[in-house]
């Protein structure tokens, strides 16, 4: 499995320059808020899946007066192998390389550094639009099935090109079939990927949603999409008057929204704060397990300050369990250095901790 052994981090968010050694196990990074915590670990994600884990453009994430950011990492692979990647990120460029050879097409190293990543700002797949939760799916899938990334991104391409005839007012019902065409086929790959998704998410969260919660409520996860009743083609032939009119294509798979809800009802309305991160931190831990499954060994585990609003107790027996048998690398954030090691130490001696201050982060071991 993929471990981090070294990374080297320049002119990412307020961190300047970064060299940092890991432990190949767990991983603890303390410090205040704003010091650079977050900002380390979504300089791993970003080596992993070439963005960040927030939905930002990349020129939020130079280091203010800087006009770009790299970060590299030093790799042990499968089998014991050594690879080195590395990421530069300027205005308007993007270059990923591994072993000093550049990728062909970036999209070619997403999944070959498999990552999960659970941080507050995970409370948005509950009170947003259903755009983060497909984005959440698009994550998972496009690690774990190279076919349903290209998919995607022949969709995307399609149905830009759609849109643009749709809102230059060129839009002929004829043209627009042959390219509606070409979309179904897509489409129907991303939907039965997606369906599958929902189908061995749902148990696997329940279960952790125990753990954390101790059975109080019982919850579920649906996926919902126009795509369940109707082929695509008849859904654009449907909408075809309806479309010209807006200017942009109204239905389709970027419609499709995955149901969260507790006790059969939704939980953005039903559950408390506390229930909705109990929610949360079961999914990730449920999409870190159906990747696990998928690759035959674990992802890169990402926590980032999980333990706010969480019962200590419940907390460490889920880590426990990650950081059992054959489990991956782990980092994890928290303020509080003491309740930090509280939790790790019960758990394992093979583990790193660092302070982090300014960007600045020194292994206090």
């Amino acid at each position: 499995m993929p471990t981090l052994k070294k990374t080297v981090i320049q002119d990412f968010r307020n961190i300047e320059f970064a060299e940092i050694s890991f432990s190949p196990n767990i991983n603890c990074i303390s410090g205040g808020n704003g010091e650079g915590k977050t900002n380390l670990l979504d300089a791993i994600h970003y080596l992993s899946m070439t963005k960040s884990a927030f939905p930002t453009p990349d020129r939020y994430n130079f280091r203010y007066g800087t006009g770009g950011f790299a970060i590299g990492g030093t790799y042990s692979m499968e089998g014991g192998v050594e690879a080195r990647f590395s990421i530069r990120v300027s205005e308007g460029e993007k270059k990923v390389v591994r072993d000093d050879k550049p990728y062909s097409r970036i999209s070619e190293h997403i999944g070959v550094l498999p990552v999960v990543m659970i941080s507050p700002s995970d409370i948005s797949l509950v009170s947003d639009s259903g755009e983060e939760r497909r984005r959440l799916a698009n994550a998972v899938l496009s690690q774990m099935d190279r076919e349903y990334l290209v998919s995607m991104q022949s969709y995307n391409r399609l149905l830009a090109q759609r849109n643009r005839l749709l809102k230059d007012g060129r839009a002929e019902q004829d043209f627009l079939e042959v390219i509606d065409m070409r979309m179904e086929g897509e489409a129907e790959k991303i939907h039965a990927a997606r369906k599958r998704l929902s189908e061995l998410l749902e148990p696997v969260i329940g279960r952790y949603y125990g753990i954390i919660s101790g059975g109080a409520e019982t919850v579920s996860v649906s996926y919902r999409s126009e795509l369940s009743s109707k082929t695509l083609t008849d859904l654009f032939r449907a909408n075809f008057e309806k479309d010209r009119l807006l200017g942009y294509t109204s239905s389709g798979i970027q419609r499709d929204d995955f149901l969260f809800s507790m006790d059969g009802h939704p939980i953005r309305r039903a559950g408390s704060q506390g229930q909705q991160k109990s929610f949360l931190v079961a999914l990730k831990f449920a999409q870190y397990e159906i990747m696990k499954n998928a690759y035959g060994y674990a992802p890169t585990l990402l926590l980032d300050d999980i333990f706010d609003k969480l019962d200590m107790g419940r907390i460490a027996n889920l880590i426990g369990m990650v950081a059992g048998n054959d489990f991956g690398q782990i980092f994890l954030t928290d303020s509080n250095k003491v309740r930090l090691s509280g939790i790790v130490d019960g758990i394992t001696e093979d583990r790193a901790y660092f302070d982090t201050l300014g960007g600045v982060f020194t292994r206090v071991d």
